[in-house]
Formats: structure tokens, C-alpha cells, sequence
């Protein structure tokens, strides 16, 4: 180990010294790189086996990167798809997102549109092989790859679909895709708002999506009436900063200050302020945030909310104000170095705070019979065999399973064998082991023994007291499957207590 972090920062210090023709190398850089050379020339002609420069090479790098932060990162030129789609959200390949669980790989999420739902691949396929190539043994980032390929090349999936009685083929033609930034829009009306509350779900900070957001905005405005807007931005990530920069410009007025960046070069500082004079400066904002809002979500939110523009509900945000850039390095190879931090109109730092919203919301899920279900897939299988003996279902907006239907899907739990084990009860099995390990009396043992049956739940009993959290979460994942992303968000915001509470906020 002592051996690796030596090498990850000599290897390090020798790439950027090969490609930083900007400042000429100090005097203790070339002592260091003088030992590296001397180091890998030792090991090259005396090592008993033959060396793999390319992995050591990148496991240096990476040894040592990893000491400095989670983003600064180095790509080899072979993944020079990551890096592309990391930056612009396009990829080549089919639109689908995979899961892995017993050793089988899922499509757990086919994008309507896009290469695979149009091929016909559902929720729930397994996916025997790629190419002829088996899955079996290989992580969600094999598969990954496999199914990534040039827009235009064509990929075979062979797969296993329940109720089908042989695994068949289907042939894909990849597309290059662009995951849009918007995820679902909509206007709500109820008697209780003044006025139209438009809803945004934000996803990334990607090129292009400040165009996509205001084009969203402008059509709840202008041809659906909205008057008032809520911006979901949880489990948004971040990204560009150019992006964010444009959507709080839509909010405020022009040459205001939104966000600077601090580092140690001075050409790593920036002021950014808005360009454009505002086309909603009067518009009431709240915005939606999680501990996953991270970077370009955190300076519109913080800046928005620095600038009494928004008032943010949800929980205390990421805390990511790194900045990043990408700087090419030898042989088409990249790295994202970290160059400097964000700091808001407060002058306050992102950097490992983040954003703490005005009305803070408990997103602490219960560890109760909906949690067992969900984690163990029961809500995904049931619905996957739900949509191959339901030809349709009512639209999102109205969807509701009904008290028979969870019924039968208790019948199903009981088909798989389902038990419901609670926190309680295994915190019990523990104490009884250890009551009689410590050899307590059998008067004492006995009455413990009493216990156990009242601790062990009923899970029909328990699904019961639990029945509006079951019915929301097995309908969410019955919805997907036939109406995809924008259906299954449709119906999800009907439960929504965050946009609840935002909604009261903008009455």
C-alpha cells in the first residue's frame, strides 16, 4: 500500500509536469520526478514479472486523486464516453436503466422513447446476454458498457420475461441519448390557489437545459395559465454552472451577482452575474431541495434564496462547491481537476455546508412493512406480473388500486413466501440468545419466551395499517409501466408532501 501512494504521486506529479507548458517545472518537482523515473526503471528491469504500464499507471493516478477529493478525477482515453456523457448527458446506447439482484441483470427503467422501450424491452425483462455475450458474473458496469456503443450500431439483448415460457432475442439500434434535463411539467389548479402554481422537476445542469427549463416555463406560462412556480430540484446532482447561472437570470434582475468562484490561480476567479433582464422577476418561487441538490442545484437554490427570491422547502442540501475543469493530459487522456469553490451573494461557502432550507421537512423513511417490501423488489416483481395480466390502466392523475387488488397482492407475498421481520423482533432474537448464553433462570427464560409470538407481526395485519403507503408505492411502480417517467411522476406528486407544503407556501 505504502508502495502505491509513492507511486500514485509520482505518476501523478510526471503526467502533469508532461503537459504543464504554462509554468516551467520548480526545482522540487524534478527531484521528485527524477525518483519516479529511477523508481519505474528499477522495477522495469528487476521485477520477476513482466509490468502492465497502463494499469499502473492509471492506479497510481487514481490513488492518488482519490486523496484530494471525489472529483478530481482521471479519464484515460478509453472512457471518453463517460466523460462526454457526463458533461453533455448524451450517450450512444439504448435508453434503459439496469439493476442487478440474485445475479440477474434487470431493465428496471426503459426511457418511453427511446431505443429499447421502441424495441419492446419492459420493467422487469432479464437480460440473459448482450451480444451473445452472458451476463452472468458481470457488475451493473460491464453490462453498462456492453449496451453503450456508436448511435447507428445495433446491440442483441437476450431475454427472459415472465410468463413467457422461452427466453427470446430482440435487436436494439443504439441512438444517442440525451436525457432531458426536464423530467415532467405540469400546472396545478385547485379552489385553494389564488392562481395556477406551475411545477418544474429540474434534473441536471447539462448543455442545453437552461433553454429546456425556460421553454418549459414559458408554456406553463404563457398556454397554461401558471402564475406562480414551484422548481423541484431534488436528486439533482449539478453540472454546468453557465447553465444555472441562465435560469436565475430568468428571476432576477440583470448584473446582479450570483455566484463567485475563489481558487488558488487568480485566472480561477470569477464573478458570474445575471446577462439578461429578468422575464419573471415577479414571480413567487419555491423550490424543492434534498441532501442529494448538489453544486449547480445549490447555486440556484442558495442564490435565489440570498437574493429573497425563493423560499426553499425539503431538507439540507449536498454541500458540493468545488468547481471543476477539464484539462486534457497525454495520449487523448483527461482530467477533472478541482480549481476553486463556490461562495453565494452572503459570501457564504457551499464547500461542505450547503444550502439549509427555510421550511425543513423529515425525509426519515420508516423502517416498517412498506420499507421490507420495497427494498426486497416486491412492489417491482408484483408489478411486472400486474401489467402482463392488466391490458391498460386509468390515467395517472386518477390511478388507485383498490382494496381487492391489494388483496391479491397479499396473495402474491404469500405465493413468494413472504415473512415480515421487524426491527423489534430481531432486536429480541438477540436479547433471548443472550439470556441464555448469560444463563439466566428458567422462570426468567420462559417468560421472555412468552413474548416472542406478540413481537412476531402479521405482515396482512401490518400491510393493513399500512395501506395508503402500500397503495402509493406499488401503484408508483404499477404506473411506470405503462405510462414511463412522466406518468409515474404525474401520479407521484399527487402524494407529494413536499409539494404539498409548497403549495400552501404559494397560497
Amino acid at each position: 500500500m505504502h508502495m502505491e501512494k509513492t507511486l500514485a504521486i509520482l505518476c501523478l506529479i510526471l503526467c502533469v509536469n508532461l503537459h504543464a507548458q504554462e509554468k516551467p517545472a520548480t526545482t522540487r518537482a524534478n527531484e521528485v520526478i527524477a525518483i519516479f523515473n529511477d523508481v519505474l526503471r528499477q522495477v522495469d528491469v528487476n521485477y520477476v514479472d513482466t509490468l502492465n504500464y497502463e494499469v499502473m499507471t492509471e492506479t497510481a493516478i487514481g490513488a492518488m486523486l482519490r486523496k484530494l477529493d471525489p472529483y478530481t478525477v482521471y479519464y484515460p482515453k478509453k472512457n471518453d464516453k463517460e466523460l462526454r456523457m457526463m458533461t453533455t448527458g448524451k450517450y450512444g446506447g439504448i435508453g434503459s436503466i439496469i439493476q442487478q439482484r440474485d445475479g440477474k441483470t434487470y431493465a428496471v427503467n426503459p426511457y418511453e422513447g427511446k431505443p429499447a422501450q421502441k424495441a419492446g424491452i419492459m420493467a422487469g425483462d432479464i437480460i440473459l446476454s448482450v451480444d451473445g455475450k452472458s451476463t452472468k458474473g458481470l457488475n451493473v458496469s460491464d453490462v453498462s458498457n456492453n449496451l453503450r456503443g456508436e448511435p447507428g450500431t445495433t446491440v442483441v439483448l437476450e431475454i427472459e420475461r415472465e410468463g413467457v415460457e422461452k427466453p427470446f432475442m430482440v435487436s436494439i439500434v443504439r441512438e444517442d441519448i440525451h436525457l432531458e434535463p426536464v423530467s415532467y411539467s405540469t400546472v396545478i389548479r385547485a379552489d385553494s390557489l389564488p392562481e395556477p402554481v406551475g411545477y418544474i422537476a429540474f434534473g441536471e445542469f447539462t448543455e442545453g437545459s437552461a433553454n429546456a427549463f425556460t421553454n418549459a416555463l414559458d408554456e406553463l406560462y404563457y398556454n397554461q395559465g401558471a402564475r406562480r412556480l414551484i422548481i423541484d430540484l431534488r436528486g439533482n446532482g449539478g453540472g454546468i454552472v453557465d447553465e444555472a447561472l441562465q435560469i436565475v437570470s430568468l428571476f432576477v434582475d440583470r448584473d446582479t451577482k450570483i455566484v463567485e468562484t475563489r481558487g488558488k490561480n487568480s485566472r480561477s476567479n470569477f464573478v458570474y452575474k445575471t446577462r439578461n433582464n429578468p422575464r419573471y422577476k415577479d414571480m413567487p418561487l419555491v423550490l424543492l431541495v434534498d441532501k442529494n441538490s448538489a453544486s449547480a442545484s445549490e447555486i440556484v437554490s442558495g442564490s435565489l434564496h440570498d437574493l429573497g427570491r425563493a423560499t426553499l422547502i425539503g431538507q439540507k442540501t449536498f454541500g458540493k462547491g468545488l468547481v471543476q475543469n477539464v484539462r486534457p493530459v497525454a495520449y487523448g487522456g483527461h482530467v477533472k481537476v478541482t480549481t476553486s469553490k463556490y461562495y453565494l451573494p452572503s459570501d457564504s461557502c457551499i464547500q461542505g455546508v450547503g444550502i439549509q432550507p427555510d421550511i425543513e421537512m423529515n425525509d426519515s423513511a420508516k423502517v416498517d412493512v412498506s420499507y421490507s417490501l420495497f427494498i426486497n423488489h416486491y412492489f417491482f416483481d408484483y408489478a411486472t406480473r400486474y401489467h402482463r395480466q392488466h391490458d391498460s390502466i386509468a390515467a395517472p392523475e386518477v390511478f388507485e388500486l383498490t382494496d381487492e387488488e391489494i388483496d391479491a397482492f397479499c396473495d402474491y407475498l404469500d405465493e413468494r413466501g413472504f415473512t415480515y421481520e421487524t426491527e423489534t423482533s430481531k432486536f429480541f432474537a438477540d436479547m433471548l440468545k443472550m439470556a441464555k448464553h448469560e444463563d439466566l433462570d428458567s422462570a426468567t427464560i420462559a417468560q421472555l419466551e412468552a413474548l416472542k409470538p406478540m413481537l412476531q407481526p402479521d405482515y396482512r395485519t401490518a400491510i393493513k395499517r399500512n395501506e395508503r403507503e402500500v397503495k402509493e408505492l406499488l401503484g408508483s411502480e404499477i404506473v411506470l409501466r405503462y405510462y414511463y417517467q412522466r406518468g409515474q411522476a404525474a401520479y407521484n406528486i399527487r402524494f407529494d408532501k413536499e409539494v404539498h407544503r409548497a403549495l400552501r407556501e404559494l397560497r
